[in-house]
């Protein structure tokens, strides 16, 4: 049993992370603000601490004692990074390295940060980028995710803290709160939902590794009871599908068409993302993963169930 705790434990994916330590018997600590209430956790013996990420006393508290730390807060997306790359710095990046002196004072035993698996990479030609390729982010969202894995190897090498990067692809599933615009997948659906027009940056072309969330939160369990030999690994499923893919999987499971919108697609984005995945299945195994037509069929599901 370990004493873990999520920042970020009221967001999408640090919502399935809690409720999965909690339901295989680690005692969870819960921190986020909570500003759209507390989440309905399925555990009911959480610690639930409201915090603000922004506070180095909140944080030191929270962080005190623990003995697995996992950072997956970010107050920014990578729309509101490009169009603000200063408060990306300001707050995501300076209050993650905050946290990272927090965790290395306190002995936590290690940390676990989300981290990109497509921005931080930035523009490559290879058809499935590992953990050694070069890192070239041309977004501020990406520049900040490598400037966090930088200063990670910098309390590895001063103070002895154990961390792992988690370079996580496109993660998607039903969102709770469909007003966070970040991933194709839900913000699709939910347009569908409001008959709106879908919204499709670029001629459809774009392609990224897209993973289900709970295949994700599987794959991140993994590696909670075991001692990673490395400090980053990719999660995803190492397929790729492009937008138009994506669109044409989401008319066939929703049984309509709908109205499209193209738009531009911003300078920032990368034509090309798809994770080489082998270094996660030579040392955690491999998954038998949801199909995306199978992941967004169960994410409509939910979203429609209500």
């Amino acid at each position: 049993m370990l004493r873990c705790l999520v920042i970020g434990a009221n967001g999408f994916l640090g919502s399935r992370l809690t409720d999965a330590l909690a339901a295989a018997g680690h005692l969870v600590t819960a921190f986020d603000r909570f500003s759209r209430g507390t989440r309905a956790f399925s555990a009911r013996d959480l610690v639930v601490v409201p915090g603000d990420f922004l506070s180095v006393s909140d944080l030191a508290s929270a962080v005190e004692g623990q003995d697995l730390v996992f950072h997956f807060l970010s107050t920014t997306t990578p729309a509101t990074a490009d169009a603000d790359p200063t408060m990306d710095l300001r707050t995501n990046v300076g209050q993650s390295v905050e946290l990272l002196a927090l965790c290395a004072r306190a002995n936590v035993r290690r940390f676990f940060y989300a981290s990109s698996g497509g921005a931080i990479y930035g523009p490559r030609t290879e058809r499935l980028l590992n953990e050694d390729a070069p890192l070239t982010p041309l977004s501020p969202y990406g520049i900040g995710k490598l400037t966090v894995e930088r200063y990670i190897d910098y309390y590895a090498a001063t103070a002895g803290l154990s961390a792992v990067a988690l370079r996580i692809s496109n993660p998607y599933g039903a969102n709770p709160n469909p007003s966070k615009r970040q991933g194709i997948i839900p913000i699709t659906l939910n347009r569908i939902l409001r008959s709106e027009p879908v919204i499709q940056m670029g001629d459809g072309s774009m392609v990224r590794d897209y993973i289900h969330v709970d295949d994700l939160v599987r794959r991140i369990m993994r590696m909670v009871d075991a001692e990673p030999r490395h400090r980053a690994y990719n999660l995803g499923t190492g397929r790729g599908s492009s937008v138009a893919e994506v669109l044409a999987v989401v008319r066939s499971v929703v049984g309509r068409d709908f109205a499209t919108r193209v738009l531009p697609q911003p300078a920032t984005f990368v034509d090309h993302s798809v994770l080489d995945v082998s270094r996660f299945v030579a040392e955690f195994g491999a998954d038998d993963d949801l199909t995306l037509t199978e992941g967004i069929a169960r994410t409509w599901r939910e979203m429609t169930a209500s």
